[in-house]
This record gives structure tokens, sequence and C-alpha cells, in this order.
């Protein structure tokens, strides 16, 4: 990921505190039953946003004492820890999580401005990335995997600033052509990929990042090429 914008920490706890309510209201059944990613059932999800809250905060924490780490041992371990993690009781998965939430939510609020400066590796000699960058990402892993739960809350449900932070921020990534997007609720307009033109997509903010994300088959936008374009898997 491109270095990109620091989102307001008030974000990230907004986040949390209904991702929290979300999760907790699941009953143990409820775990074990799909998710909206294929091949992931709900306690799979789980299972990634508490190992990516403790990885995430292990960063900033390391960034706080001035030792960098890196987010995963490697990325065979991470996804070994994901698949273990989503079959253990539910009891437990939800207290590994709500103690990963608040490990982050400690860790962030720890951070002096100065430790923001750096950055870190997601695995040993992997790509890395800003420290500045790591709001963003929590923030990011939060809002849209508490939709991919598909547990009562959806993209429609995306607080307005999440939604103008999520398309700003898909705008880094690299696409195949460019096209630009046009948000019907938003008095803004967005490009993607390399050079001008290209199709205009125009629908909800909340669809339009659904979309930008490699999620659903964009329901309720529209080209006006006729065709939307190509984007990845977020």
């Amino acid at each position: 990921m491109t270095d990109v914008l620091r989102p307001d920490p008030d974000m990230i706890t907004r986040a949390d505190q209904a991702l929290v309510r979300t999760v907790d209201a699941l009953s143990d059944h409820e775990y074990a039953e799909p998710s909206q990613l294929p091949g992931w059932t709900r306690g799979h999800v789980v299972a990634h946003l508490t190992l990516n809250a403790e990885g995430l905060a292990g960063v900033l924490h390391g960034a706080h004492l001035g030792r960098p780490r890196p987010m995963y041992a490697s990325p065979e371990a991470r996804d070994t820890d994901i698949a273990e993690l989503a079959t253990a009781q539910p009891a437990e998965l939800r207290e590994r999580f709500l103690a990963a939430t608040g490990q982050f939510g400690h860790a962030l609020e720890a951070m002096s401005e100065s430790d923001w400066e750096g950055r870190f590796e997601r695995t040993p000699d992997g790509p890395d990335f800003a420290l500045g960058n790591v709001v963003l990402m929590r923030l990011r892993e939060v809002e849209i995997h508490h939709a991919d739960l598909d547990a009562g809350y959806s993209a429609d449900d995306w607080p307005e600033d999440f939604r103008v932070v999520l398309l700003e921020s898909m705008t880094k990534r690299p696409y195949p052509a460019p096209f630009s997007v046009r948000p019907t609720d938003l008095d803004r307009t967005w490009h993607y990929g390399e050079g001008g033109g290209g199709p205009v997509v125009s629908g909800t903010s909340s669809a339009l990042g659904w979309w930008l994300t490699g999620r659903g088959t964009g329901e309720g936008l529209t080209s006006d090429t006729g065709a939307l374009p190509e984007v990845e898997s977020w």
C-alpha cells in the first residue's frame, strides 16, 4: 500500500465499539456460520481481526520503544494462526478478540508524534509500510470485515467519514485501466489508475466502496460505458 493519510483516531474508536457490539451479540453457533468471505466462517473473520489487532499493536509498541518489529512472523504463520484460532471455542475467541481490541487501543494511545516516524515490515524481509498508515490499515480492517461478518452491519452502515477515507485510500492501489467514481451521495469524484479518462461509475459511496474492495457484483452501480471496470479483491 502506498503511503496515504492518517485518519482521526476517534474513527477507529467508534469503529471498534460498533464491532465489539456485533461480536458480543453473536451466539455460539453463529461463529461457525458462513461469512461473506468465500471459505471463511464468522469465526475466521473474528480470528483475523483479533490477530490483526495483536500484530498492529505489536508494531506500535515496538515503534514506541524504538524496537521495530514486524506485524507477523511469516505469511504461513499468519494463515495458520487464523485457521487455528477460528476453531477455538466461541467464548475463548470472543475473549481474545476483546483483549486484542483493547491492546491495540492502548498501544495507539501510547504513541507520541515522534513515534510515527519510520516504517515497519508486514513480515520479516517483506514489504514495508509507513507507521503513519497503521490507523488507516486497522480502520479499514475493522469497518470492511465488520460488514463481511454478515451479522446485521453492512456497507450501508459505514459512517460518511469512513466512506470518504475508503474511497480516497483506494486510489493508491494499482488498476489495469483508469476509471473514475462519482458517488450520488457525495459532492466529489475520485479517479483510479494511471492516466486520464476511462469509464465513470456512479452509485452510493457505500456501494462504490464495497465494489472497490472486490466485493459483490456491483449491485446498484452504473457505468457510462455500460460495463464496470476490473478491480481486485482487497
